[in-house]
């Protein structure tokens, strides 16, 4: 298998991102606000975030792609990462994107997939060779375009956790981030330059909150919860709450901090599936972080 640290080389080749920043997801922005769970979520998981009290929350979003200078009109994939800070001083983290499926449960496949994409036309030559992945990865060109605002756009987590009540009963879920904002909230000006998903959702929170409902998928008989490329047809759906934004923050990693969001860090409460992908992450996230730490001289 390929390791996590070839994964990284591969991608940074591909991009050729500056020393200092992420892999990918390199261009993005930090905020803050709460997240309130909702009774049906607190039913199904004794997670400390989970309780129905509002705790505190760290947002990043982002552009998917490893170059930090990449105007936002161009297509591409968008993120929404969210670490939830429990009262205990742990965290828990969630990593969505506006791609609604993985293409793949192969991380090579995936980095593959990924060099591919910074040369467009290369990208049927490389779905003629994997073929498998052309629904997937054809479906998903929706999601390359820029939306209005990240406060419009719904943000998917692919990865299923099992939520564990008190009773120690578990229930395996999947998240998708949903806005609350519509076209009808839209501020009056425009915003059209390189950073203007940055400068509109500025606009926005001097406003008011930017909100999202984390609505979650509840799997049932034949739906495969270790698999980020598993559709699960007919899978219950619930509100497990409300993400609330409210200010933007000052870029920690300006001066030299090296933040993580980590799709893996769980807490008591929460399980990860066996999702190779998943599992991958963490590996290839450690290696990442590593390369982002000696740049700094740490």
């Amino acid at each position: 298998m390929l390791s996590p640290e070839q994964a990284v080389d591969r991608i940074r080749a591909a991009f050729g991102p500056p020393p200092g920043y992420r892999t990918l997801h390199a261009k993005g922005a930090f905020y803050t606000g709460t997240f309130t769970a909702s009774p049906e979520a607190t039913a199904l998981s004794r997670a400390g975030h989970l309780t129905g009290e509002p705790v505190p929350v760290t947002v990043r979003w982002s552009n998917a792609g490893g170059n930090p200078r990449v105007p936002d009109p161009k297509p591409d994939i968008r993120g929404m990462a969210v670490s939830f800070r429990l009262a205990d001083g742990t965290a828990t983290d969630l990593l969505g994107q506006t791609s609604p499926r993985f293409p793949t449960d192969d991380p090579e496949e995936f980095v593959a997939l990924t060099e591919a994409s910074v040369r467009p036309l290369t990208v049927p030559l490389f779905l003629a060779r994997h073929p498998r992945m052309a629904a997937s990865v054809l479906g998903g060109f929706k999601a390359l375009a820029p939306p209005v605002s990240f406060a419009e756009a719904t943000f998917y987590p692919i990865h299923a956790y099992g939520w564990v009540d008190g009773a120690g009963t578990r229930t395996w879920v999947r998240y998708r981030f949903v806005p609350v904002a519509t076209p009808a909230d839209r501020l009056p000006q425009t915003f059209s330059g390189p950073d203007r998903l940055r400068e509109e959702i500025a606009a926005r929170l001097a406003r008011g909150p930017v909100e999202h409902d984390v609505v979650v998928q509840v799997a049932g008989p034949g739906h495969d919860p270790h698999s980020a490329t598993s559709v699960w047809k007919g899978a219950k759906e619930l509100v497990a709450g409300r993400i609330s934004v409210t200010e933007t923050v000052p870029d920690p990693e300006l001066d030299g901090a090296v933040i993580v969001f980590d799709p893996t860090r769980v807490v008591d409460g929460l399980e990860l599936s066996d999702d190779p992908i998943l599992r991958y992450r963490a590996g290839a996230y450690s290696e990442s972080v590593s390369r982002r730490t000696q740049s700094h001289g740490g």
